[in-house]
């Protein structure tokens, strides 16, 4: 069996533990193809790095090609809400519309920003962790892991407390499009929920331009840069992604990173003792069990990865998890230390799509951590995980635990 059979992303088994399989991946070689996705695997840290800054490779290619000139089948005419939304944010960009609406939306998404929203996120944590305690114990997936960053994100675009249940579900059906080969009936929901959320946040931007507030939807329209502004399907698409990256990631990064810390009770007892190890053990969260396994680009000029020339036309998978775990970057990368130093993790990319949401993913990160070792210092696990099916975006399906 060839290493690249190990690579098994629709398999249970392998979605609970993808990293003997990269362990193998990395043994065979440095790009292997993949037949049922026809991708090439990259599973090195050196190579994943490199890849993410070569400007010979791209998240599109429509700003170069055409379907056909880059031998590829335009998507069914069906699914284009969610190709017009995905492909106007800041994930699916290149230069030069990347780098004009990347510095349109950091001039609105500033470090200031983030910190001025640090302490409603240590009170939101606080409190969904207060309610879990109180209650013995429960489900911390849904009681603090989710509903907190869903909060963050809803007051950072001003949305009403009213309208944020409807918040989870659509950025649910969206993400399902990342996943590897998704079918048609996931590609119908993603469709239905970026026609609704898109809609939605239609009605909330004409509202902010009526009334602007000190929320980051005003701020968006209000961003400029030598006259240019964001159109409105920009700023939809801006909001829409800083939902659903900066959801789906620090849900899962918070659920995966706890199981962890169970796992490795004398880390979880070192992080009591002393708190000041936290931001450390964030990085480490991040990098033992990133919550984005693979992530995908397109070759836009011929490139060579371990002597195999990979054409124009092809897609490569960057294999984060397999990075993450690299003996030749990271000393015994198999154990969980949250006294790490130098921790490279790829876990928020790199390069021009380096994750604009990571200071404020790292903020919510910290603040849950903090208030469960502050407020729930008896808390253990109380039932063996289980995970949801999608590999891609990698996550526990609920985490049970007990005081």
């Amino acid at each position: 069996m060839t290493a690249a059979s190990a690579f098994a992303p629709w398999s249970p088994a392998f979605v609970a533990d993808p990293y003997p399989a990269y362990a193998a991946l990395r043994a065979e070689g440095r790009a292997l193809f993949f037949t049922p996705t026809r991708q090439w695997l990259i599973p090195h840290h050196a190579d994943v790095q490199g890849l993410l800054r070569d400007r010979r490779l791209g998240r599109t290619y429509l700003h170069r090609f055409s379907h056909e000139e880059f031998g590829r089948t335009p998507p069914p005419a069906a699914h284009e809400p969610f190709h017009t939304l995905n492909g106007q944010g800041l994930l699916d960009l290149e230069d030069p519309a990347h780098g004009r609406v990347r510095r349109l939306v950091s001039k609105a998404f500033t470090p200031r920003t983030v910190a001025a929203l640090a302490p409603t996120v240590a009170r939101l944590a606080t409190e969904l962790v207060g309610t879990l305690t109180a209650e013995g114990g429960g489900d911390l997936m849904a009681a603090v892991a989710e509903p907190l960053p869903v909060a963050v994100i809803a007051e950072m675009l001003g949305i009403p407390e009213g309208d944020r249940p409807l918040l989870r579900p659509w950025s649910a059906a969206i993400c399902g499009m990342y996943e590897l080969n998704p079918d048609e009936e996931t590609a119908a929901r993603a469709v239905h929920a970026s026609l609704e959320f898109s809609a939605y946040l239609r009605e909330l931007i004409a509202a902010r331009r009526g009334a602007p507030g000190s929320d980051l939807v005003s701020a968006l329209i209000a961003a400029h840069d030598e006259g240019d502004r964001l159109s409105e399907q920009e700023m939809v698409s801006t909001c829409v992604l800083l939902l659903n990256a900066g959801h789906e990631a620090t849900v899962n990064t918070t659920g995966n990173g706890w199981l962890a810390l169970f796992r490795h009770p004398e880390q979880l007892a070192a992080l009591r003792a002393d708190p000041s190890l936290l931001p450390g053990a964030v990085e480490e969260l991040l990098r033992y069990d990133t919550p984005l396994q693979l992530f995908e680009r397109w070759v836009l000029d011929d490139i060579e990865v371990g002597g195999v020339r990979i054409p124009r036309g092809s897609e490569v998978a960057l294999l984060f998890g397999s990075a993450n775990r690299d003996p030749a970057r990271f000393p015994d990368p198999g154990r969980f230390d949250i006294s790490r130093s130098d921790n490279a993790h790829v876990s928020f990319g790199a390069g021009v799509h380096y994750c604009l949401g990571a200071p404020l993913a790292r903020v919510e990160l910290a603040a849950v951590c903090e208030a469960l070792l502050r407020d729930a210092p008896g808390l253990r696990l109380s039932a063996e995980p289980r995970w949801k099916p999608g590999y891609v975006i990698r996550g526990l399906e609920e985490l049970l635990v007990e005081m």
